[in-house]
């Protein structure tokens, strides 16, 4: 992939609503083509890209909508640490060999299961695989700013609730947000992913600079949904957020 075709991939994108498809076996609404539907759900709504999780998942979604971009991750659960979305070169390698135009990692400062700091794999990601556009999912201002400094081609707060630090939050902190999009946008491809309920709150995200929204929960995992308004109306007496976080 060259870097007009890059280049071409972040402009199909830009001030659009990219869905995240993504299903885990123990989730109540799994079935073998669940994510194959989601993802032709988003193209008939009129996203302008996917993201998912797997090589199978990523696999079937490319087979079946092949014209949206697919921000690829594979998630792999340890009890030792927080890092789970795409924490070795192994799994980034299987999501390019899935077909992802998009690979998404965890560029947070956290400590990996294999005893590294999470946000150095970009680096080598970028040099074994200079084809792919790469996406840093990090928690905070001063990991977005890392992630810039070693080459991401997008950066998102996608960790923001999933680090130690954050883990207690439930909304998005809009204006960090908008403080990255401020310093960085002009280098990167800014996106707001996490957290994002409603359609008014992804407009708010596009006035302060993003440049798509990924919306995942909200529009394709109905048992969270559902979870939140239980507990909302049930005085806060079972914590959606703890069902979110779960690993799987």
């Amino acid at each position: 992939m060259n870097n007009e075709k890059k280049k071409q991939i972040l402009e199909s994108m830009k001030g659009g609503l990219i869905v995240s498809c993504q299903v885990q076996k123990d989730d109540p609404i799994y079935s073998d083509d669940i994510v194959v539907l989601m993802a032709k759900a988003a193209r008939w709504a009129g996203a302008k890209g996917l993201r998912a999780n797997s090589p199978e998942q990523i696999r079937d979604i490319k087979k079946a909508v092949p014209e949206l971009p697919l921000i690829g991750l594979y998630k792999v659960w340890h009890d030792d640490t927080d890092v789970f979305i795409t924490p070795t070169m192994k799994e980034v390698r299987e999501i390019w060999e899935a077909g992802a135009e998009i690979i998404a990692l965890d560029c947070t400062s956290q400590k990996t299961h294999e005893g590294t700091i999470a946000w150095d794999l970009l680096a080598q990601a970028k040099k074994e695989i200079p084809e792919a556009l790469f996406f840093a999912d990090v928690s905070n201002y001063e990991e977005a700013r890392h992630a810039v400094e070693n080459g991401a081609d997008i950066v998102g707060p996608t960790l923001y609730g999933y680090t130690e630090e954050t883990k207690h939050i439930e909304s998005p902190d809009l204006r960090e947000f908008a403080r990255m999009c401020r310093d960085f946008s002009d280098k990167v491809f800014m996106v707001m992913e996490g957290h994002i309920y409603t359609p008014e709150d992804a407009v708010k995200c596009l006035y302060l600079g993003a440049d798509a929204v990924v919306v995942g929960s909200a529009i394709t995992r109905p048992h969270l949904t559902a979870k939140r308004f239980v507990d909302l109306m049930g005085g806060y007496q079972d914590n959606w957020r703890e069902a979110e976080r779960a690993k799987h």
